[in-house]
């Protein structure tokens, strides 16, 4: 199930939603070597990604993990450790991680934009990446592992759209083995389905003892950023828009709430 499009017309063309594609592909491209260079990818997301004892300092110095065959990511004190929080947000682990994050963020960012203005959508979400990286380092402080990718800051677009478009249609694509389908279905449901997974798959995190053999992928960074974006967007959006948006929906798509 691959959310594709939405009922849901924009107002003014989402210059920052465009621009941090674009920062998210060229960091993945120039900086990471576009995932070809195994050292590269691994060297870039160790110096860059959030690694939760390194920002609690409660992972010993010079202990580590091994990212790829012969690459280790050692715990060190380096000053950029403290602005990790923030650039793991423009890095990503894989071109699938990518391109699943640029999906999500195309289809439901540029509403949420468009509700805000441009430059406090910059601020949500970037407060947002970062509540989901403090919701990351909760779960467990003394973590060797570093994270990337800008999951918990579309996380919090996700739970922005939830709240501010609750009943609009999203287009979902629905495929088994060679059968796909476009099913247009209320962004509640896609949105509340999102998140409850998010909660049954971090669930044995909860309960996980050893960091190092984790899934991976960080569930509650997602969870943090969605609950962050669902409470926050009140205080970010602009109501004399959200409501001219809301007319312009209902003039477009009037057989729907």
């Amino acid at each position: 199930m691959i959310p594709i499009g939405d009922e849901n017309p924009t107002l003014r063309t989402p210059v920052v939603t465009y621009a941090l594609l674009a920062l998210l592909f060229g960091a993945w491209i120039l900086g990471q070597g576009a995932g070809f260079d195994t050292q590269v990818l691994a060297t870039s997301v160790c110096n860059y990604g959030l690694v939760p004892g390194e920002l609690t300092r409660l992972a010993p110095l010079g202990s580590g993990i091994q990212l790829s065959p012969g690459v280790y990511c050692i715990i060190d004190n380096q000053w950029i450790n403290s602005l990790t929080p923030l650039t793991s947000m423009f890095l990503h682990g894989g071109w699938g991680h990518l391109l699943g994050n640029a999906l999500f963020f195309w289809v439901f960012g540029n509403n949420v934009e468009d509700s805000m203005g441009r430059f406090r959508f910059l601020l949500f979400y970037l407060i947002c990446g970062v509540a989901a990286a403090g919701a990351h380092v909760a779960l467990d402080p003394a973590s060797p592992v570093p994270t990337v990718g800008a999951s918990g800051a579309i996380s919090g677009i996700l739970g922005a759209y939830l709240v501010l478009y609750p009943r609009v249609r999203v287009k979902m694509l629905f495929y088994f083995l060679i059968f796909f389908r476009v099913i247009s279905i209320q962004a509640w449901l896609v949105l509340v389905w999102w998140f409850l997974w998010q909660v049954v798959t971090g669930l044995p995190e909860l309960m996980q003892v050893d960091s190092e053999v984790s899934g991976g992928v960080a569930v509650w960074a997602h969870v943090g950023g969605f609950v962050a974006g669902a409470g926050l967007v009140k205080l970010f959006e602009d109501r004399r828009i959200v409501a001219i948006r809301n007319d312009e929906r209902h003039r477009l798509h009037p057989g729907h709430a």
